[in-house]
């Protein structure tokens, strides 16, 4: 595994609820990141996010690492969820806040 698949690893696994997105939450560089930092911040719960724009090879590491081929990305107590369309079902159907709870549960007990 080269250092850009390790360093997304580490960063996957040291967080229970991160975001992969174009930049930042206050600031998202494009709708679909936009969208899926709203639905997190409606969840209520703490997460972590990565500015893939920050560096090339995290932007095309990313994709690589979870076999999914757009940004943003969640993943979820180490688990790809999936992107903007798949996070938006998920929030409206109310999975995604028991999905984040959980995992933030399930970490604070680790």
């Amino acid at each position: 595994m080269d250092e850009v698949q390790q360093a997304i690893k580490q960063q996957v696994e040291a967080h229970p609820v991160i975001l992969f997105m174009k930049g930042t939450p206050q600031f998202p560089q494009c709708g679909f990141s936009m969208r899926a930092s709203q639905a997190l911040a409606g969840c209520e719960v703490e997460y972590a996010y990565v500015n893939v724009l920050e560096d090339e090879r995290i932007r095309q590491g990313i994709k690589e690492f979870g076999n999914w081929p757009t940004i943003p990305q969640l993943y979820v107590g180490g688990e790809l969820v999936g992107g903007c369309d798949i996070i938006l079902q998920m929030y409206e159907s109310g999975e995604l806040q028991t999905l984040c709870k959980s995992a933030m549960e399930n970490a604070q007990n680790a």
